[in-house]
């Protein structure tokens, strides 16, 4: 598939502090993601294959050519950067609903970047995310109406799976009651750090009068904990 635009991005090594530079400069081409015809992007990265430590930019708005030029440091020996990859996560914020994935740049070859002398910007094509509908894994939970005490428990043993291919995610499971399109009442899981398939067990209990149980409805979500 053609590139979701372009990622801007530069690397250098401080030998001193050990630490990865990565400095994200701008983005060109983005999609619009947004009715107005723009997108609202910032950028998500991580150092595989684990994820002690992402950042985040700044959300950018209204804008399809968006210019950062932020730096961010990792923690890595000199001699791990041949086996590491950065992945970096362009996104669409959104204030009120989940933020649209843009797309996805995996950079490997870090020793080599890291060492261009100067510092060397180099461009990189966005990959469109994987399918939505395919990949972002499942959720496996029961629910009972306790008529007695009045309490509708929703238990979640949840292995929700991200984006397939994904880093992996702190994630946990928010439930909303709903009635007549507004949130009554929610409750979370616990966060479960660094999975794709995080298993839960936990109960959520919500206070339901019986009267109310045919006109209120659940909404679960998972989410990756920031």
């Amino acid at each position: 598939s053609p590139p979701c635009g372009r990622l801007q991005v530069s690397l250098r090594y401080s030998y001193g502090s050990q630490q990865l530079l990565v400095r994200v400069l701008r983005a060109r081409d983005l999609p619009a993601k947004d009715s107005n015809g723009f997108s609202d992007p910032y950028v998500k990265i991580y150092l595989l294959p684990d994820r002690k430590k992402k950042f985040q930019t700044k959300v950018l708005r209204r804008t399809l050519n968006p210019e950062w030029d932020e730096t961010f440091s990792f923690g890595v020996p000199f001699a791990e950067l041949p086996a590491r990859r950065l992945h970096f996560s362009v996104y669409d914020f959104d204030r009120f609903s989940r933020h649209d994935l843009i797309g996805q740049v995996v950079m490997d070859n870090l020793l080599e970047a890291a060492e261009a002398r100067p510092e060397v910007a180099v461009w990189r094509d966005i990959q469109e995310g994987t399918g939505e509908k395919a990949d972002l894994g499942e959720v496996n939970f029961s629910l009972c109406y306790l008529s007695l005490s009045s309490h509708l428990s929703l238990s979640s043993p949840v292995p929700p799976v991200p984006v397939c291919g994904g880093p992996p995610a702190d994630p946990y499971v928010k439930a909303s009651l709903m009635a007549e399109g507004r949130r009554l009442k929610k409750r979370k899981t616990s966060i479960k750090k660094n999975t794709l398939n995080p298993n839960y067990n936990e109960a959520l209990v919500f206070d339901v009068p019986h009267e109310s149980v045919h006109h209120v409805s659940l909404t679960i979500a998972v989410v990756d904990y920031d």
